[in-house]
């Protein structure tokens, strides 16, 4: 049996009692395989279990929320039960407490401890993409949740930040609907589908306007950054809005490492729009990952192809990018022109999961597939490490 201090944090978050038997132990074990649907971190080295007792055949486990009315408290329950229920042959009892204020300040040291300020500064070994379009309407939204939602189905951990902040859409195309959990000055995101997702929208009612200028938009997009516990992240996603205002100006200074997705539709007047966003990076010195043609060519039951937007879009970016930026901008995909992408996204599930047979989900996929083949890279970096 390992030693005790592999499961929970010493100090104010430790357990109420120290596990000194074999019994306590292996519950203890098990428990550590309870990960927080929040933190997504186990919940004994967030110092969320606070006693396990034995009586006889029954057990007894006090659990403590970071928050009183957790939002997930009936998933954490549950899991923890179903945790320790093998180790028992009578009833499992999860008690349900809250934290102090200052085991949350704790908690909260103990998450930021070796974290920096801005996790996604220079150096970070996170995959960056900014998702950018030159108008609005083209789906842009649309693809980078589903981008996002494929990505974690590879088994990648993805955060997604709506930073579109006037046209924020994130949360209806994800079917969230809880609101982000607090712990003192740290923002927990909810998470959809595997991905940690954050957008003024969970502030607001769902009809408000957000009338805001230039600096306001920078502080939203900064504490989106700095002020949510993001954890190891292998792929962040932002959804920009469209064109090249001030957001798209401000993710380039707070996330130096970002590369741009161009999101275009298949007629040329928005082709050249579309260009022009990819442009920007030249001034921001953040490459172009490649272009992204959607509301392509639609194939029809009969096997008839209608051109509703035209053709030909997404290739003339590619090109017109390559050329301007001297490097290759590849297209990486043409997502058909498909109700069901529609549909799924009005019903906030995303289609590479709940329609991935059909012609924009397997489209998607493929998209998704190249990005999830980029590494996350070491090459050049300098390792937080001094020799001896």
């Amino acid at each position: 049996m390992s030693s005790t201090t592999e499961l929970y944090p010493r100090g104010i978050l430790g357990p109420d009692t120290t596990p000194t038997t074999d019994r306590e132990l292996q519950a203890w074990h098990a428990l550590s395989d309870v990960i927080d649907p929040e933190i997504r971190k186990p919940i004994t080295t967030l110092g969320m279990v606070s006693a396990v007792e034995f009586s006889g055949d029954n057990v007894t486990v006090s659990i403590r929320l970071t928050i009183d009315g957790c939002p997930m408290q009936d998933t954490i329950h549950a899991d923890v039960a179903a945790a320790v229920q093998p180790l028992v042959d009578g009833k499992v009892s999860v008690r349900l407490t809250t934290m102090s204020p200052e085991q949350r300040v704790a908690l909260q040291q103990h998450l930021t401890a070796s974290r920096p300020r801005n996790p996604f500064g220079e150096g970070t070994l996170t995959q960056i993409y900014a998702v950018a379009s030159g108008k609005g309407g083209v789906g842009k939204s649309t693809i980078t949740a589903n981008l996002a939602v494929g990505l974690a189905e590879r088994g990648l951990a993805v955060g997604l930040i709506d930073a579109d902040i006037h046209g924020f859409s994130i949360p209806g195309l994800l079917g969230v609907t809880a609101k982000p959990t607090k712990v003192e000055d740290l923002i927990m995101p909810p998470v959809a589908y595997g991905v940690k997702v954050m957008s003024i929208g969970m502030f607001l009612e769902s009809d408000q306007p957000v009338a805001w200028r230039g600096p306001m938009l920078h502080r939203a997009l900064e504490q989106f950054v700095t002020d949510v516990y993001w954890g190891d992240l292998d792929v962040l996603l932002i959804d920009l809005p469209p064109g090249t205002g001030d957001i798209a100006i401000s993710t380039s200074q707070l996330l130096p490492n970002a590369q741009l997705l161009v999101i275009t539709t298949p007629e040329h007047t928005a082709a050249q729009v579309a260009a022009r966003a990819g442009q920007l990076s030249t001034q921001t010195n953040q490459p172009v990952t490649g272009v992204i043609e959607n509301m392509g060519p639609m194939l029809l039951p009969d096997g008839t192809v209608v051109e509703v937007f035209g053709s030909g879009g997404g290739e003339a970016v590619s090109t017109r990018l390559s050329q301007v930026l001297d490097q290759e901008v590849p297209l990486l995909g043409s997502i058909p022109l498909d109700p069901v992408l529609r549909a799924d996204s009005e019903a906030g599930t995303p289609s590479v999961v709940t329609s991935a047979d059909a012609p924009a989900g397997q489209a998607l996929n493929m998209i998704v597939d190249q990005l999830a083949g980029t590494p996350r890279g070491l090459s050049g970096r300098k390792l937080p490490v001094t020799p001896k």
